[in-house]
């Protein structure tokens, strides 16, 4: 097959755990400079997804172009060589390291201790926290300041591309919007965003572009407002699926 053109592509993705299928045959593209949210039901595979991205699950069909690289086959360490850099689900921090040896510990491939205090200097002007709570271990941070100096983290590699799964997972209103605002920071300074989020009305409207998955496939595509203001995601987060809104919004038939 062709190389990809497209900054991130997933072409045909089937992945899936133990033998099972989670995701059945995924093709959409990821622009360059966006954010880009996926969405959908519980148990749709958007975490899955993302996992193919990481090198954390191989797909056992389709291939994955990052800026014309196939990335299927690739380990994760490969791959955050790239500039493809996840930041997990669930808090991923050395609680009993300060948040300063954390946040370095982001820059583990590079060798040159210059660059490493110059993109510390980068990333606490970006994230005060990691400053005001440098010695401090990271363990006594709460949820939400995890989550900032995690992002943080990430950005010690100077990634092209970051991957958030959940990133509002746990967090209280306040701090869920003091999350959001980081993530278009973050974009704003240069990083393309692709993230998979429960909050999705808050996602949708400040995503670029925007998918949403059901049982493991793609269903809708646009931009983040065309996504939010589709009447099919109603269907979605209700419960229910498209093909069944779908039916019930037919007309009746006059066959007895």
């Amino acid at each position: 097959m062709a190389e990809s053109a497209a900054f991130l592509r997933f072409e045909g993705i089937v992945a899936g755990y133990g033998g099972g299928d989670v995701i059945k045959g995924v093709d959409f593209d990821v622009p360059q400079g966006g954010v880009t949210c996926i969405v959908g039901p519980n148990g749709s595979g958007k975490s899955t997804l993302l996992k193919t991205v990481s090198g954390l699950v191989r797909p056992r069909l389709g291939q994955l172009w990052f800026k014309g690289t196939p990335l299927v086959g690739l380990t994760p360490r490969e791959i955050l060589q790239l500039g493809i850099v996840q930041v997990p689900q669930n808090h991923s921090l050395f609680r009993e390291m300060t948040v300063q040896q954390n946040v370095e510990l982001g820059a583990f491939l590079v060798k040159d201790k210059k660059v490493i205090a110059e993109r510390l200097k980068h990333v606490t002007e970006i994230f005060p926290i990691v400053s005001e709570r440098a010695k401090d271990k990271a363990g006594s941070l709460s949820g939400g300041q995890q989550r900032l100096v995690e992002f943080a983290r990430c950005l010690m590699l100077e990634p092209e591309l970051v991957v958030l799964d959940e990133p509002s997972m746990g967090l209280d209103p306040k701090t869920l919007r003091l999350v959001f605002d980081t993530i278009k920071l973050m974009n704003s300074v240069g990083r393309t965003v692709l993230l998979v989020e429960q909050n999705a009305r808050q996602a949708l409207r400040m995503s670029h572009y925007a998918v949403v998955l059901e049982n493991g496939q793609l269903r809708l595509s646009g931009s983040g407002s065309e996504v939010l203001n589709n009447p099919e995601i109603g269907a979605l987060y209700l419960g229910g699926s498209i093909k069944a809104m779908a039916q019930s919004a037919a007309p009746a038939s006059n066959e007895l």
